[in-house]
């Protein structure tokens, strides 16, 4: 297995087989930086908390190879720290804009900060959290169309951002943003079932967006 064959995965499911499918024919010499080796050692064997440690040591002498930073990234967003994954991910679209994946979980560490029960975020910047995740979703979009995951998730981004500032008595409250935040909610919920209309789940998202658009205050 080789660095290369991994910076597309989550190591399980559709990912695995995208990312583990990607350079099957093209394998390659294993990588130099032994704190690497181990760390893809224990990505591989699920265990998230050591592969941070190795991947972690690798730096600053790994810090410009993006798969590495993918795995880091990973690693840490898999380990709960949402806040570094997010970071780490950045670097990775830094050095890789086109790496959709990359901003998929950067977004999806941005939005999990924003909706944290125990977060010590203001509400003025879980908002921002949020428009960047919208942004970073919307720029997977742009590269992958057709893949759905993007679309739900940017439909939950815009969810979490109506609620946040469609409560009233908030101090971002605001009531025409939340409504638009609530209809884009609304129109990726339906992009979704128009990959798979019997995704009963998304049904339901798309009712319960709507009754929250229309309680607005």
């Amino acid at each position: 297995m080789n660095i290369k064959s991994l910076k597309l995965g989550l190591f399980t499911g559709v990912f695995a087989l995208v990312a583990l499918g990607a350079n099957a024919q093209q394998k390659q010499a294993e990588h130099s930086n032994a704190n690497v080796r181990m760390g893809q050692k224990a990505l591989l064997d699920g265990d998230f908390k050591n592969a941070e440690s190795y991947l972690t040591k690798a730096l600053p002498a790994e810090g410009k190879d993006p798969d590495v930073l993918y795995m880091l990234g990973y690693s840490q967003f898999q380990n709960g720290d949402y806040k570094k994954s997010a970071e780490t991910f950045g670097k990775v679209v830094a050095l890789n804009p086109k790496n959709a994946n990359a901003l998929y979980f950067k977004a999806k560490a941005n939005n999990t900060l924003a909706v944290q029960a125990s977060s010590k975020v203001s509400v003025a910047n879980k908002e921002q959290l949020l428009r960047v995740a919208i942004e970073d979703y919307s720029k997977a979009i742009a590269i992958t169309p057709t893949d759905s995951k993007f679309y739900q998730n940017r439909a939950i981004a815009n969810r979490d951002l109506g609620i946040l500032i469609g409560t009233a008595g908030t101090p971002n409250y605001n009531k025409a943003m939340a409504t638009d935040a609530y209809n884009n909610a609304i129109k990726d919920y339906e992009k979704v079932l128009s990959f798979d209309s019997s995704k009963k789940d998304i049904q339901t998202e798309v009712k319960k967006a709507k009754v929250y658009r229309d309680n607005l205050k």
